[in-house]
């Protein structure tokens, strides 16, 4: 009983300022209604009428209103108590001892009208009173001055509202609310799916942030040691490979309140309003500690300092940035809250954000290895309805180079595929084409190409796939195709070596292989074409890194010009003399033109292979490695399939050459 008398007491309406604020303007407009209201209940009556009124001496007085068109009859007493007027006496609802006028009358021009009434009683003995007025409104007058200063005071008591309910932190502040985090909360009310089963590969990463987790679960573990919770995680990597996937893991499996937000969250076009943001995201935090928060994508607001020269005195990034390493670690810093951020952009982010006690650990998220890749399609294939012969093996050996984000993609691009051919299932062929498709983009059959055109593509084609499988370091081809595909006329896939690191001879045979397309169009036409614009800037490329970055030039020496801090982009000299550079183009352009004149005269010995290739190729438009094999025999250099190694590196994407 006594919980339904407080449920009733709570139910009753409680008293607001703007009930006092609607009765004043309530009487105001009833008391202007209605005093204009008093005469709404004279009767009218047409002009004839009045000048027969006017005649029999019914008339005593007569006022014209000049501004509204309206003329107020009186009755003389003994013409009310005619029955004709019977019904004329007025009525009002609120009592006055002003009298009233019995009728109105709309009259139309004044002069016209005045005329009329001077002809009409100038031969009468008991003459009515004619009289001019004008009628103003007083009450209507009075609300219509006063009015703007009450819709003033009403905009200025809805400010002063909004603006405590934004101090108090409630919702719909709006832009007295900005300062206030946008962070999203998750926690035991608000269910994530995402858990570590739904993150393949990337082992160590999930050792790192599965520890994380444990400590925020079971801190006695750690704390009877001395151990300390760490502060900060940061998850870097190439863009795809999964850094925000494992942050939603953290957040369904942490069991603690979970904050996520993006570093472009902060900025605003207000000063001020990025660190009001971070000082409220770390208030919040430190109230439900412990818990988490994580920043993706934190290159917005963790830039560093003093780049930009140009911004001004008052950069409200580096405000952010100032705000959120004090949070993080300074005098007011709670241990309990752990602040996990994700980027692609480490060189560039500034050093204090970097040093131990802010983020503890850095856990490198690297493009996923080919035994990952396989845990990765198990993963993306479960919801697929997919042949039962299909080779997970095959599928991640064909797709060295790509994340995780990229054979998503894959598995979904199958999938479409096969739905559009009509399949019940995916099979392994959807599969190749869905590579085919996101690597070189869509097939143009229809495309315009002149048979010259088409005979110097097949050669270009089969120039590249010549040389590379007659070079031992060359990647081994998958396929050669001369149907125009996204922006190029053709394009050769191959399968590059998965390799921790790279030697001067491995490189030297891939530009060779590269350099293949050109020299085939030298061997047979005596002619090189624009078509080999990508092969160019590959093997461009490829040379200036032997020279300045890798130090494989025995001209320039165990040198590199390499900064993997970054901070080279801000200066404007180069690290080196202008006599070094003219080395440095010299070396580049040997190396060049050694390979390209090595890859010519392996062409001249294989002329007539290189010419039955490409006679396949434009028979077939596309070919395999098993067409090669019939023309050239087994390659030499083949070899074992490497030992499956967990700290193996994936480098290398998916190589193809392109027709432009």
């Amino acid at each position: 009983m006594a919980k339904d008398k407080k449920n009733n007491k709570d139910n009753k309406p409680k008293f607001s300022p703007y009930w006092i604020y609607g009765i004043l303007i309530a009487i105001f407009l009833g008391y202007s209604l209605l005093n204009s209201g008093i005469e709404e209940n004279s009767g009218s009556i047409t002009t004839a009428q009045f000048f027969d009124y006017l005649e029999d001496g019914d008339i005593a007085k007569v006022d014209i209103i000049k501004n509204t068109g309206v003329a107020k009859v009186y009755l003389t007493p003994e013409a009310e108590a005619k029955e004709t007027h019977r019904k004329s006496k007025p009525q009002t609802f609120i009592p006055t001892s002003a009298p009233l006028p019995n009728y109105k009358l709309k009259y139309g021009t004044l002069e016209n009208f005045e005329d009329d009434i001077k002809n009409a009683i100038k031969d009468l003995n008991n003459k009515p009173i004619v009289k001019f007025d004008i009628e103003n409104n007083e009450w209507g007058n009075l609300l219509m001055s006063i009015l703007p200063f009450i819709l003033l005071i009403a905009v200025w008591i809805f400010i002063m509202r909004r603006m405590s309910g934004a101090a108090g932190g409630g919702a719909g502040g709006q832009i007295f609310n900005i300062g206030k985090s946008k962070a999203k909360l998750f926690d035991q009310n608000t269910e994530v799916k995402t858990s570590f089963k739904d993150v393949a590969g990337l082992e160590g990463a999930k050792e790192e942030v599965q520890e994380i987790v444990d400590f925020l679960k079971f801190p006695e573990k750690y704390t009877t040691l001395g151990g300390k919770i760490p502060k900060g995680a940061l998850l870097v990597g190439p863009p795809g490979t999964g850094k925000t996937l494992l942050a939603k893991a953290v957040a369904g499996e942490a069991k603690v309140p979970f904050f996520s937000l993006s570093g472009s969250d902060f900025v605003e076009m207000f000063v001020g309003v990025g660190a009001s943001r971070v000082r409220d995201l770390f208030k919040q935090a430190k109230e439900k500690s412990p818990s988490i928060i994580f920043i993706d994508e934190i290159d917005a607001i963790g830039r560093a300092r003093g780049k930009n020269a140009m911004s001004g005195s008052n950069d409200e990034r580096e405000n952010t940035l100032n705000q959120l390493l004090t949070e993080m670690d300074g005098f007011g810093s709670n241990t309990n809250v752990i602040v996990m951020a994700a980027t692609n952009r480490a060189d560039i982010l500034d050093k204090a954000l970097m040093r131990a006690g802010r983020f503890d650990r850095q856990i490198f998220v690297d493009l996923p290895d080919v035994r990952e890749r396989k845990e990765i399609f198990e993963v993306h294939l479960r919801p697929l309805k997919k042949a039962k012969d299909l080779d997970l093996d095959f599928l991640s050996k064909q797709t060295p180079g790509f994340s995780g984000a990229d054979i998503a993609n894959v598995c979904n691009e199958a999938a479409l595929i096969a739905a559009r051919n009509g399949k019940k299932a995916v099979d392994k062929q959807d599969f190749l084409d869905a590579v085919d498709r996101i690597i070189g983009g869509l097939e143009k059959k229809n495309k315009i190409i002149t048979p010259s055109e088409k005979k110097a593509v097949a050669y270009h084609e089969a120039g590249h796939a010549t040389v590379s499988w007659m070079l031992e370091h060359a990647a081994p081809l998958v396929k050669v195709t001369i149907v125009p595909r996204g922006r190029s006329l053709g394009a050769a896939w191959y399968l590059p070596e998965e390799r921790l690191i790279v030697r001067p001879e491995q490189m030297l045979d891939e530009m060779c292989a590269a350099l293949g397309g050109r020299a085939a169009e030298k061997v047979i036409f005596d002619k090189i074409s624009t078509g080999a614009l990508s092969d160019l800037e590959k093997v461009t490329k490829q040379a200036r890194a032997m020279v300045t970055v890798y130090g494989l030039s025995d001209k320039i020496g165990n040198l590199t010009y390499y900064d993997s801090s970054g901070q080279s982009e801000y200066g404007f000299t180069k690290p080196y003399s202008e006599e070094t550079a003219e080395l440095i183009d010299k070396e580049i352009s040997r190396i060049i033109e050694e390979q390209y004149e090595r890859a010519v005269k392996l062409l001249e010995e294989h002329k007539d292979k290189l010419t039955e290739l490409a006679e396949v190729l434009l028979e077939k438009e596309v070919i395999f490695k098993d067409n090669l094999e019939k023309i050239f025999g087994k390659r030499a250099f083949e070899k074992e399939e490497p030992i499956l190694a967990k700290t193996e590196i994936t480098e290398d994407k998916i190589a193809k050459d392109e027709e432009e």
